[in-house]
């Protein structure tokens, strides 16, 4: 049916979780001239000839519509999974759902979040265990953010993966791969495992973590702590973490998992003692490094689930984000990583006011007409998603896709200048899910 017509801490734990940098060098991309009719319609038809209608984007969909989709990941290992906005409830069910099919029919075990390691942790053991109040954990784990992510639609998909593994052989897991905090319980298993194994590195342990052990409690707290250090404190409190890093890594009967986590703090610490593009540079490498660590430690397929910036090959702001995890997860995993990109044409988003703090609700307003979305927005169906790689062997969609044009990235920061930013959508997916409106989601 066709459609009718900075504060440093707030940078890390926010804007940095919205968009993210490019993969490779890329040419210069030249502004788009206004398309004809003709022009415009071939675009669209190629768009049709590979693109594939969503019957729904709750999860309890039937998944005969996704069979396509199935057979573009056969062959990864990691999907990447991304969001235009950080708060709309259509772009967290529609996850919620690829993820469930990727599960139950691909083998995909592993649920990678743009999170704090130790947020990861406290979730994996939640869905494995049970073990925790989920509606805590994910309001505390939230703090950073506003309550952007503290919404229903993700304790629904935590809910169902702790129904899932109830009965499960093999069990689902949440791993985080991000870093703007620590959780005091993730200092305390490096502690207590070299008081077990390796006791004789304990006191310069402890030494080591003094500063960040003494930071206040909760995650929010923890983070305007950290962030308002002078740079030359932040820098001798990143030494540290490394020095304890460095302890670890040499010890003569290190767990990988406690290497692992003393690896994230020297990480966090890193990130928060750079400073502008070098800042973002670290924390994408760092997240797709996780990833990556992940994946090799375990063996289970995994999808990635963070903002479209992260899981690109391409960032709308290269200047701020010179290199994405999506593209040094390609650089790292080859064809085995899949970047699949989300795109709405108008709707509604939580977003923190950065004039308050909070979250609140905002909207888009429609697609404008050399945007994007106002062209994936002609193609009939009103949901579907279409793979860029098939689409593109058709000349006239090729070189649409491979032209820069204005696209929705919205941060999880209300920020007006960086919502439509140039973007060259064949350069940055390989598929893309296009909704023709959403909705903000519903918080916790």
């Amino acid at each position: 049916m066709r459609k009718t017509p900075l504060r440093r801490g707030l940078l890390v734990a926010v804007a940095l979780g919205a968009v993210a940098a490019p993969a490779l060098a890329t040419p210069a991309l030249a502004a788009p001239k206004p398309a004809s009719e003709t022009s415009e319609e071939r675009v669209v038809a190629g768009l049709e000839r590979h693109a594939h209608p969503l019957r729904g984007t709750r999860p309890d969909t039937p998944g005969h519509d996704l069979k396509a989709l199935s057979a573009l990941v056969r062959d990864a290992e990691i999907v990447g999974i991304g969001e235009a906005t950080h708060g709309s409830k259509e772009l967290f069910t529609l996850r919620h759902r690829l993820f469930r099919h990727l599960a139950t029919t691909q083998g995909f075990t592993t649920l990678a979040l743009e999170a704090p390691w130790s947020a990861g942790v406290r979730l994996d053991e939640y869905v494995r265990t049970g073990k925790g109040d989920l509606r805590a954990i994910l309001k505390e784990e939230g703090e950073t953010t506003g309550g952007v992510w503290s919404t229903e639609e993700w304790l629904d998909l935590y809910s169902w993966m702790r129904d899932y593994n109830r009965t499960a052989r093999t069990k689902l897991r949440v791993m985080g791969f991000d870093l703007s905090d620590v959780h005091p319980q993730q200092y305390r298993r490096i502690l207590d495992w070299a008081e077990e194994h390796e006791p004789s590195i304990l006191p310069e342990l402890r030494r080591r973590y003094a500063r960040l052990l003494a930071l206040p409690g909760g995650a929010k707290e923890r983070v305007d702590a950290l962030t308002a250090l002078p740079p030359e404190r932040l820098k001798a409190v990143a030494a540290d973490a490394e020095a304890a890093y460095h302890l670890v890594e040499k010890a003569g009967k290190v767990n990988p998992y406690v290497l692992q986590e003393a690896r994230v703090i020297h990480q966090m610490t890193k990130v928060y003692a750079s400073e502008g593009s070098e800042l973002h540079l670290n924390r994408d490498r760092f997240m797709a490094e996780n990833t990556m660590w992940w994946k090799r430690q375990t063996g289970l397929k995994i999808v990635a689930a963070a903002h479209n910036g992260h899981v690109t090959y391409l960032s709308p702001h290269p200047q701020h984000y010179p290199v994405t995890q999506g593209a040094r997860l390609r650089a790292m995993a080859g064809r085995s990583y899949v970047a699949i990109g989300t795109s709405i044409h108008s709707g509604g988003f939580r977003a923190i006011n950065p004039d308050n703090g909070k979250a609140e609700n905002f909207d888009t307003g429609a697609a404008g007409p050399d945007s994007n979305e106002h062209i994936l927005d002609k193609v009939r169906h009103r949901d579907y998603y279409v793979s860029l790689r098939q689409a593109e062997r058709d000349p006239a969609t090729r070189k649409w896709l491979d032209t820069a044009r204005p696209t929705f990235t919205v941060p999880a920061t209300y920020l007006p200048d960086m919502l439509k930013a140039p973007l060259a959508l064949g350069q940055a997916y390989d598929i893309v899910v296009h909704l023709h409106r959403v909705k903000a989601a519903d918080p916790l």
